[in-house]
């Protein structure tokens, strides 16, 4: 109750040139946190990534459910090697997402997401479960230090909120793990790395 209206749902749409010249819409979903009053949203880079390589493209979000107003959305910045992105939306009074301290956290300990499994319409779905582990690494090619959860993760949870009990924010929920061995392993960025990289961004210091 106290995060479903700091976490929103995100659409982004490509035009795609056919073979033939002719052309098609593409869409994504994913979700992300809204993380200032004015309208700055985190979200994952992978959410946004096909509008931001191609030329013809639109992000919007939307705020409540996937049938409220949406609202267009600019690309702030961006760190790929991070995962982590900030878009920006023209509003005012949006309630910002409440940070915890990661370094705090610990083995066991119960954690909730909140995102859009499956696309927009199950917006605002909530899983729950424990931090399996800490300081996981996923890829050797960034060594980023992630979050791992047993709580459910699906295609469209990217971006979305990682919680504690307290409904404060621990971490950017990234990836998965699925296969017919795993009944599935969730990850996410810390929030003491989602904040430190994406101030750096909105400060237009972050790479790219």
């Amino acid at each position: 109750a106290k995060c479903t209206s700091s976490v929103v749902g995100i659409r982004t749409t490509t035009s795609v040139m056919s073979f033939f010249g002719g052309s098609s819409e593409q869409t994504g979903n994913g979700s992300g946190v809204i993380y200032t009053a004015d309208g700055y949203i985190i979200t994952n880079y992978h959410v946004i990534s096909e509008a931001v390589e191609a030329a013809n493209s639109k992000i919007d979000v939307f705020i409540g459910n996937s049938q409220s107003t949406s609202y267009p959305a600019s690309v702030v910045g961006y760190n790929i090697s991070c995962d982590l992105a900030v878009i920006k939306i023209d509003a005012k009074g949006l309630t910002p997402i409440e940070l915890s301290d990661s370094n705090q956290l610990k083995v066991g300990q119960y954690v909730v997401t909140i995102g859009a499994p499956g696309g927009l319409e199950f917006m605002g779905s909530v899983t729950y479960g424990i931090i399996s582990g800490l300081s996981r690494t996923v890829s050797t090619n960034t060594g980023l230090k992630l979050i791992q959860t047993d709580a459910a993760i699906n295609p469209g949870n990217s971006g979305g909120a990682l919680l504690d009990a307290q409904g404060k924010l621990i971490g950017i929920n990234s990836s998965k793990i699925a296969s017919v061995e795993y009944e599935g392993m969730g990850f996410a960025i810390p929030v003491n790395t989602v904040k430190e990289k994406c101030d750096k961004i909105i400060s237009k210091k972050g790479d790219r």
